[in-house]
């Protein structure tokens, strides 16, 4: 076996959302590849205590942390300077940032609408595009978007949500095709609930926690680190012939049947 193609040793990856949930078990399964990283999320002292802890497991890795919102058009060029002004050698990205307001479709207004597309599907689609140059350098490099079942089924999450998710499975659809003569993969990850901030006040829920587990044959809700290890795996040499695909994570929740 040739150990080198489940390895990320001198490879830099950038990882949207790093500081909390999914984005930080992405950071620390890539880390423990041997990945350097670029953590980017808004709370930049947060981000700065992270990467410090994340210093101590991981001494052989360079860590770099720039605060930005990459909503923001001119926040995400902030973060692409940055990466030049360092010099560094992009060759992994990770669009991990999403956000959602649950409501019925009628409740939302055009403000919400908008910041749950610009958050979850613009901002990962311009992020692509401002990569690109310098993952096309590369002979394998890769993208991997962070979707949701909801994106490919319909759950309770508010149709701007499921829009979102779905138009970024899309991107990662597209993408793959037309930037693969580039070098570049691009996959999705479609997670269902996982245990993080964000999902603790729907799973504290004791009944709908109740109607989650019923509908979720492994009847448990999924932990951040096994999203990060489907991303970790779709980031690896040895998936070097995987493209375009959307991997579920979900516990067999997209395979229920009654």
């Amino acid at each position: 076996m040739n150990a080198s193609r489940w390895r990320l040793d001198g490879q830099l990856a950038l990882v949207t959302g790093a500081s909390r949930g999914i984005g930080h078990a992405c950071v620390r399964e890539l880390a423990g590849l041997g990945a350097d990283i670029v953590l980017v999320a808004r709370d930049e002292p947060y981000l700065e205590q992270i990467r410090d802890e994340l210093a101590e497991e991981f001494p052989r890795n360079a860590l770099h942390t720039i605060g930005a919102d990459v909503s923001e058009a001119e926040q995400r060029f902030e973060v692409f300077d940055f990466i030049a002004d360092l010099g560094l050698d992009l060759s992994l990205l990770i669009n991990n940032v999403g956000m959602n307001t649950p409501k019925p479709t009628l409740d939302y207004n055009e403000v919400e609408i908008r910041g749950i597309i610009e958050t979850n599907l613009i901002a990962a689609f311009e992020m692509c595009r401002l990569a690109h140059p310098q993952l096309a350098q590369h002979a394998n490099a890769g993208i991997v978007n962070v979707g949701s079942v909801s994106g490919l089924t319909s759950v309770r999450t508010g149709s701007p949500y499921g829009m979102s998710k779905a138009a970024l499975h899309q991107v990662t659809r597209n993408l793959a095709i037309e930037w693969a003569e580039d070098g570049i993969r691009v996959n999705a990850v479609a997670p269902w609930y996982i245990r993080t901030q964000r999902s603790e006040p729907a799973l504290a829920d004791p009944d709908y926690l109740e109607e989650v587990l019923e509908h979720t044959p492994m009847k448990r809700i999924g932990e951040p680190e096994e999203v990060a290890a489907a991303i970790a795996f779709l980031c690896l040499p040895a998936a070097s012939y995987i493209s375009g695909e959307c991997i579920a994570v979900d516990g067999g929740f997209l395979r229920y049947g009654f």
